[in-house]
């Protein structure tokens, strides 16, 4: 008895699949649960597992076959009718030469696969990373500290043949003017005494006070390591696009070509939230189990300021704009299969530590392909932590059918120049530029600078409750 295996459905959007690699070929024994084939969608890569034990028998769709929801894959028997359509198995074929992809375009890696012949996979001889010579810091010596000469009285004045100090040891220090250099902070060890003997006295201590002091030039801390990055082996070769970048790139400029996109950027002062952060983070960790990063704080603010102006969360559909009753946040995640944005639905109300959790779960799962691909859709904003990366701000790109994007730069310290008290003081501030990318079409400059506005207003004051925090 034979079974076929059909594309199942791989979303509420989803109509069709391409056959990204066959993991199994005809003659192959399979187990319940196996997965035979990957497939790629304009969403998201998955395997298709056997719902059954058995034998391949039949592949029915090659690489790169783009197969309709519901069509059959693959049949499986007991073997008895093994290789009947081998030659449509692209692995019954004649072996095509080895093409070294990059990492964003790799599959994800598959387990429990022991039966499939192994194939063995181009060794990279990685060079052995070379520590830098150390260098050893100059060595810096202070000129010494000479006090300035001070005219004795001719009654005191020591004889020319005296001592500097005496031989016995080093010279003695009255109660007194040891007290007096205590509470001027003055090191007694570094003044040469005018009095007889060699004798320190008030006037050498005073002196040293009002003497200016020499300063020893500051060493310059060492260089940070560097370790050169290793050449890649795609120099000098060409590989084929995976179907997740043709996506992306006829989307990336779908929506250029269709839109008026505009950047407007800001400078928000963070140290209050910063400041909160590092008052919580250990607290967060051990209770949640999450870091606390300044991310959950951005997309926290975002929300509440997309609720006060929905402009920003809109779509067009025709001549109309559409004002959606829900904040769906789509998360910006780098992947080693390229750029992926899984979607945090209903965002209104969550917490930042719901939100903290929410994300590191879809950013691990997204980077491990386990996602599904209705939580990579229905997306009406989206958040992209470019400053992750250290980028201080750049101009990201709107994809349709959303209508803007915020872009984190990097949270950095620096001098500022601050109103204190009716004069301006310069202090060291945590600053960072929120860039929001938006259609020009139906948000205007003024729309966006009062989100922004709204935004930073937030996040410069630190006004996060226990309610908005959730621990």
């Amino acid at each position: 008895m034979s079974t076929n295996i059909n594309l199942p459905a791989l979303g509420e959007s989803v109509t069709e699949g391409t056959v990204t690699r066959w993991l199994k070929k005809v003659g192959d024994s399979v187990a319940v649960d196996e997965p035979i084939v990957e497939i790629s969608t304009d969403k998201v890569d998955t395997e298709v597992p056997s719902p059954v034990a058995g034998v391949i028998e039949e592949i029915f769709a090659n690489e790169d076959d783009v197969i309709a929801v519901g069509a059959p894959l693959a049949r499986v028997g007991d073997g008895s009718g093994a290789g009947a359509a081998a030659p449509a198995a692209p692995a019954a074929a004649e072996p095509e030469p080895v093409v070294v992809a990059s990492p964003a375009e790799s599959p994800a890696p598959v387990e429990a696969v022991a039966p499939a012949p192994v194939v063995p996979e181009p060794v990279v001889v990685v060079p052995p990373v070379v520590a830098p010579p150390v260098i050893p810091d100059p060595v810096v010596v202070a000129p010494p500290v000479v006090a300035a000469p001070v005219v004795a009285p001719p009654a005191v004045a020591a004889p020319a043949s005296a001592p500097a100090v005496p031989s016995g040891g080093a010279p003695y220090v009255s109660p007194i003017v040891r007290k007096l250099a205590h509470d001027r902070g003055v090191d007694l060890g570094s003044l040469t005494g005018t009095g007889i003997g060699g004798r320190i006295r008030k006037e050498d201590v005073l002196a040293a006070v009002s003497a200016p002091r020499a300063v020893a030039p500051s060493t310059p801390s060492p260089a940070a390591s560097y370790t050169p990055d290793a050449v890649s082996e795609l120099r000098g070769t060409r590989v084929p696009m995976s179907r997740l970048r043709k996506v992306i790139a006829e989307r990336a400029v779908a929506s250029m070509v269709s839109t008026a996109q505009l950047t407007t950027v800001v400078e928000v002062d963070v140290t209050a939230v910063a400041e909160l952060r590092d008052s919580l983070k250990d607290g967060f960790l051990a209770r949640t189990g999450n870091k606390l990063t300044f991310l959950p704080f951005f997309v926290k603010a975002a929300v509440d300021a997309l609720q006060a102006y929905p402009i920003i969360n809109s779509t067009v559909q025709g001549d109309d704009i559409v004002y959606p009753g829900v904040e769906n946040v789509s998360i910006a995640v780098d992947t080693e299969r390229g750029l992926l944005t899984p979607v945090i639905k209903s965002a209104a109300g969550k917490s930042i530590a719901v939100l903290s959790a929410e994300i590191a779960d879809l950013a691990a799962r997204t980077r491990d392909n386990k996602l599904t691909p209705d939580e990579l859709a229905g997306g009406t904003f989206t958040v992209t932590n470019t400053g992750s990366r250290g980028a201080l701000f750049d101009t990201p790109v709107v994809f349709l059918p959303q209508s803007a994007i915020l872009g984190l730069g990097a949270v950095v310290k620096r001098p500022v120049v601050l109103a204190h008290g009716g004069s301006d003081v310069i202090a060291v501030r945590s600053m960072v530029y929120l860039a929001l990318s938006y259609d020009h079409r139906i948000i205007d400059g003024a729309d966006a600078a009062r989100f922004l506005g709204s935004m930073k207003a937030r996040l410069e004051s630190g006004a996060f409750s226990s309610t908005d925090l959730g621990i």
